[in-house]
């Protein structure tokens, strides 16, 4: 990531963004140690590598670890690495993430949630600025910039005793600190744009366009997962909505959150993915889901389909779907496993699980 593309990112209207993108441009050219803070899904990534790519460090690697997802026993040689023979299985030397950020920068993510003991041997690092890999002796520099997150209050964990407050006063040097999307709605509009953007060059060609209504949902809406929850709903929009504009009503629908996927609008949305592949039509005797006379039939009005088959079931209408697409596939290769992955564009291996899973053999084609 440039630093131009950065700028293009962090470039937000909300007084908040803006005080951060001046404060990165002001800390980044340094190796001063930057510590941010912010909720869940607030960007703190992106902070991170906004730091790194405003750096003279740019043209090194942005090493990223979440200190929370590396299990307790893992987590001393993932960052320092580890000696052959260090430990049972290891049968070669390793160099730890410390190591491979040489020249560049490592982000600790949620270093809230990292073990009190490697906070200590972390507090080592930082100060001497050196450091030994597991099992070895060999000293070996740190060759990084630091740059921490969290969405944990620290000052809490350390009065709790879960995190060591010399190591809280050595990475909190130069502290920023991000809000919610809720604390900051008027940067709504420029983030869907941005995100979009970047969704029509990750598989969404047709993005979906956004009236000024449907922008005013977006800003009224919840954001207890910020810009992440955002992202995932622009995602969603683009899988029920390619193509289309979206006004207020579909708005309200994808961004309601709710603890069942809604049937009706996700049974649309296969229909829809597959109009010009498979004849959808009406089955007057059964409204199902299985090849009839060549071709795959579907309930022409979703929603009174669904109403009237309560004990319908989404998972094994996908099933039937990829069922016929395999058996197809292999009538159409011959057989061969090879040629009807590549037909169905997926991995032999994948073809092969699939074909396993639901019991088809070659000769069933």
């Amino acid at each position: 990531m440039t630093s131009e593309e950065v700028q293009r990112y962090l470039d937000l209207p909300s007084p908040s963004m803006r005080e951060a993108l001046d404060m990165i441009k002001r800390v980044a050219p340094a190796m001063t140690t930057v510590y941010i803070h912010g909720p869940s899904g607030s960007g703190k990534e992106f902070v991170a590598r906004a730091v790194h790519a405003f750096s003279a460090r740019a043209a090194g690697p942005f090493i990223a670890v979440n200190c929370g997802a590396i299990p307790r026993e893992l987590i001393e040689s993932e960052l320092f690495g580890s000696e052959k023979g260090a430990y049972t299985g290891s049968v070669r030397t390793r160099s730890g993430l410390i190591e491979a950020a040489g020249g560049g920068t490592l982000f600790l993510d949620e270093i809230g949630d990292m073990p009190v003991d490697m906070q200590v041997k972390l507090l080592r690092v930082l100060e001497d600025r050196s450091f030994s890999r597991v099992g070895g002796s060999q000293v070996i520099k740190a060759d990084m910039r630091l740059v921490c997150a969290t969405h944990r209050d620290l000052l809490q964990r350390v009065e709790e005793g879960q995190f060591r407050e010399d190591l809280f006063y050595r990475i909190n040097v130069f502290p920023v600190t991000l809000a919610g999307l809720a604390d900051r709605r008027e940067d709504i509009p420029r983030l869907t744009d941005l995100i979009l953007r970047r969704l029509r060059n990750q598989g969404f060609p047709d993005a979906p366009s956004f009236e000024a209504e449907a922008l005013a949902g977006l800003k009224d809406a919840d954001w207890p997962g910020n810009i992440r929850q955002l992202r995932n709903v622009l995602e969603r929009a683009c899988v029920l909505y390619p193509g289309q504009s979206i006004g207020g009503e579909q708005i309200e629908r994808i961004t309601t959150v709710r603890k069942n996927v809604d049937r009706i609008e996700e049974t649309q949305a296969l229909m829809a993915s597959l109009e010009g592949i498979l004849p959808i039509g009406r089955d007057d005797e059964a409204l199902d889901v299985f090849a009839m006379g060549g071709g795959l039939y579907g309930p022409a009005d979703v929603a009174t389909f669904l109403r009237e088959n309560a004990d319908f079931n989404f998972r094994d209408h996908i099933a039937q779907i990829e069922m016929v697409f395999i058996r197809g596939a292999l009538s159409e290769a011959d057989g061969s496993v090879s040629a009807a992955a590549r037909l169905l564009g997926l991995q032999r291996t994948t073809l092969i699980e699939k074909m396993r899973k639901y019991a088809i053999q070659r000769e069933d084609a």
